[in-house]
């Protein structure tokens, strides 16, 4: 039986020390140009002394055109190494692993933060978006594997690419929308190409000592569960990615419009050959109990957003008690400031979540 504290070896880059991952949340706590605020070093170091295996940074945009709000960590440029290269030393000094996820915001990029057009997979008459030349999805290929790259030069253990929540890895997954005739798009072939070029250009770019993570939806923006089973099964075949961490939004809810009794979606996923690929899984874990039973099931590592929130120190509590389960929201702004969220995470999180905050 796996247990949270088993640490786990990768394919590509150092073992992780436990089972446990702060998964990648939005904070806006990032200077105007998009380096790495003390702000936002002190919640991510909480997080490393409070137990956690892994640490994924917010969404860190990798052309600055791919900006959605203000507040955003960037890695497109190498004016971004110095915050970086202190992250990684960091998080490196008490013993856990970090790693910067990439985004690009595609059709939901924010025109006003970067001045650039806004692009995508397709044309949108209504907002002014315009759709990508297939030069520029080759460009935005070479976007990520760029500022992986650059990950790694600042001393990060790896990366994830943010191919979940309808940004733009994801877009080109939609199968509503993406009706390119250029070979990404059309079809599940055309439509996978993307992310798969993006985490090979990747894998190719960087080091044996650098682990290669993907967080892909399964559901909703377009999303085809078929799919997505056939496109999982494809890249754990690749070898181009050392993790796969599926963002679930529960990890117990069926597929949307499933009659009761049918598989869970986390269930499609748990029986395809990894070829030593690692899986994570992200919804609503919010105990050791909950930990556990994911892993159970079959999952390899647990992401934890919320309950890292209310509790830095949820993977060492986790670890220790087999009972034990994170504050219970709404919590206080005092409370969030002294678990090392700074100003504008508070007041990002009061704003999208009043209902999870008091007074």
């Amino acid at each position: 039986m796996k247990k949270l504290s088993d640490p786990l070896n990768l394919r590509h880059g150092r073992p992780l020390p436990n089972r446990l991952v702060l998964a990648p949340m939005t904070n806006q706590q990032s200077e105007p140009d998009g380096t790495l605020s003390d702000n936002e070093l002190a919640w991510l170091l909480a997080r490393a002394e409070g137990g956690f295996g892994l640490l994924q940074t917010a969404a860190a945009y990798v052309n600055p055109a791919g900006q959605v709000w203000h507040g955003q960590l960037g890695i497109s440029s190498d004016a971004h190494l110095p915050g970086l290269e202190r992250l990684a030393a960091a998080v490196t000094a008490v013993g856990a692993r970090s790693s910067v996820q990439l985004h690009h915001g595609g059709v939901r990029a924010e025109k006003a933060l970067s001045s650039q057009d806004v692009v995508g997979p397709w044309d949108d008459a209504q907002t002014g978006v315009r759709g990508m030349t297939t030069g520029e999805v080759q460009r935005a290929i070479e976007d990520f594997a760029e500022a992986a790259a650059r990950a790694e030069k600042a001393g990060i253990d790896g990366i994830e690419v943010h191919g979940g929540h309808g940004y733009l890895v994801g877009q080109f997954l939609d199968a509503s929308n993406n009706l390119r005739t250029d070979g990404y798009g059309s079809n599940p072939t055309g439509r996978a190409r993307f992310v798969k070029e993006v985490v090979h250009a990747i894998r190719e770019r960087t080091g044996p000592d650098f682990h290669v993570g993907l967080r892909l939806s399964v559901e909703r923006y377009g999303l085809v569960l078929e799919d997505m089973v056939q496109l999982v099964g494809e890249l754990f075949a690749s070898g181009d990615i050392d993790i796969l961490d599926l963002s679930l939004w529960d990890v117990e809810k069926l597929p949307a419009n499933a009659p009761e009794g049918s598989q869970t979606l986390l269930e499609h996923f748990l029986n395809l050959p990894r070829h030593r690929t690692v899986l994570g899984v992200a919804g609503h874990i919010a105990s050791a109990e909950a930990v556990q039973r994911v892993l159970d099931q079959g999952a390899d590592l647990a992401y934890i957003g919320k309950a890292a929130i209310a509790d830095h120190a949820f993977a060492h509590q986790a670890i220790a008690d087999p009972g034990y389960h994170a504050p219970a929201f709404p919590v206080t702004r005092e409370h969030l400031r002294v678990e090392k969220l700074g100003e504008p995470f508070v007041s990002y999180f009061e704003t999208n979540w009043p209902h999870l905050v008091e007074g």
